[in-house]
């Protein structure tokens, strides 16, 4: 893992099993304590796994309430803070890919904004949002993000379109083959690769 932050050592399930332990053992009780909580986590972090305890605290199952476009600043600082596809993946697949299928009319403009913005890693989010979504998938939307990048030089955005694509061929395989026979001329080897993968 390419990082500046140090580890310590400590593999994800016992991560997990320690921040499911301290969490349970002290609630936070509010909602504006819960993002303090976890922006202190983050922001104050001195090791990697400190960082993966501040997104599994807000993913942790005592406030699954506040999964709502209100949290998306939160999740855009980590994005963009973070700047590492080991923190923004999960925080794209398993915090901004939630709130977008329970609210699309608030949080599709955010990613439509986020496909051409300046910031990699808020592109590569737009674009992977979506995993996990299966027959859920706005398709439009995908188009939409996938669009503006196929032609971007950054692996981690070429890796996404690829990922994103290849995901979505497990639900509907004719409409990614369609996909890359329209607009495969415009996509990265990689792109392809990783998309046509399994169809």
């Amino acid at each position: 893992m390419k990082s500046a932050m140090p580890y310590r050592g400590l593999r994800a399930p016992e991560v997990a099993r320690l921040c499911r332990e301290v969490f349970g053992a002290h609630l936070l009780p509010d909602r504006i304590g819960w993002e303090a909580a976890a922006r202190t986590l983050w922001d104050e972090a001195e090791f990697r796994e400190e960082r993966y305890a501040a997104i599994a605290l807000t993913g942790y199952r005592a406030y699954a309430s506040y999964q709502d476009p209100g949290s998306l600043p939160l999740y855009e600082h980590m994005i963009v803070t973070g700047a590492w596809w080991d923190y923004v993946d999960d925080v794209a697949i398993r915090r901004v890919g939630p709130i977008l299928r329970t609210d699309p009319a608030a949080v599709a403009p955010v990613l439509r904004a986020w496909a051409t913005d300046d910031d990699m890693w808020r592109r590569r989010t737009s674009i992977i949002a979506q995993i996990g979504s299966k027959a859920g998938t706005d398709v439009d939307l995908l188009c939409y993000c996938l669009a503006p990048n196929l032609g971007h030089r950054d692996f981690f955005v070429r890796k996404a379109i690829g990922w994103a694509l290849r995901e979505y061929a497990k639900t509907d395989p004719d409409w990614v083959r369609r996909y890359l026979a329209d607009h495969g001329e415009l996509m990265s080897g990689l792109s392809k690769r990783e998309a046509g993968k399994h169809l």
